[in-house]
């Protein structure tokens, strides 16, 4: 039994390699191009959106939360029947938390759709933004909304996974290698500079 605990002190964490399908498409700026198309997608749809929603006084101007006060009552609608399309506990938390609040997260809701749009478009903090976009579309589906929503949670996933790559066509091209990660510093927060990678070494995966 003794020599079976020390076996497994020893054990090392196994690294399964990963495909070369799942390496090209989010690792590897050759394929970047596609990940363009998609975040232009998402993002015209949410900054079309969001700014739809900043320029309508139901949202943001005089009347603001009219608009949300409307579409979180056709949510609570949905929460009768044996399988309601709107959960108990969601309906708890629009009627008690955001329903008083209408005005204010009217607001947020408008603001947010225009940032994470703009993000999209531009190639800007480009995993961060589709993170915020699926969140948006959870809590969308979760009031009851399809329409796009689906999709748009789909694509903004695979947006997530590509984090990597996906805004290789955008500022993220040059603002990833600035900031780096917090598992690896960029070139600002570095001590010392990064020696130079050989010509005959350098690899189109992105790590």
């Amino acid at each position: 039994m003794a020599k079976l605990t020390d076996r497994q002190k020893r054990r090392e964490i196994v690294s399964l390699e990963e495909s070369p399908v799942s390496r090209a498409l989010f690792a590897d700026v050759r394929w970047s191009w596609i990940w363009l198309f998609v975040r232009l997608y998402v993002g015209l749809t949410w900054l079309q959106s969001g700014l739809g929603k900043l320029n309508n006084p139901a949202w943001t101007g005089n009347e603001a939360g009219r608009a949300l006060t409307g579409f979180i009552q056709g949510a609570l609608a949905q929460t009768g029947g044996q399988n309601p399309q709107v959960q108990g506990w969601y309906a708890w938390f629009l009627e008690n938390l955001v329903l008083p609040n209408a005005a204010l997260w009217g607001r947020v809701v408008a603001a947010g759709e225009t940032l994470v749009g703009a993000a999209l478009i531009l190639g800007m903090f480009t995993g961060i933004a589709a993170f915020f976009a699926a969140f948006m579309n959870v809590n969308f589906l979760l009031a009851g909304a399809v329409s796009l929503n689906p999709i748009l949670l789909l694509l903004s996933i695979l947006l997530i996974l590509a984090w990597r790559t996906a805004g290789w066509w955008g500022v993220d091209r040059w603002l990833l290698p600035a900031l780096g990660t917090p598992w690896r510093p960029g070139l600002i927060f570095r001590d010392e500079p990064r020696p130079e990678t050989p010509v005959q070494d350098r690899r189109t995966t992105v790590t």
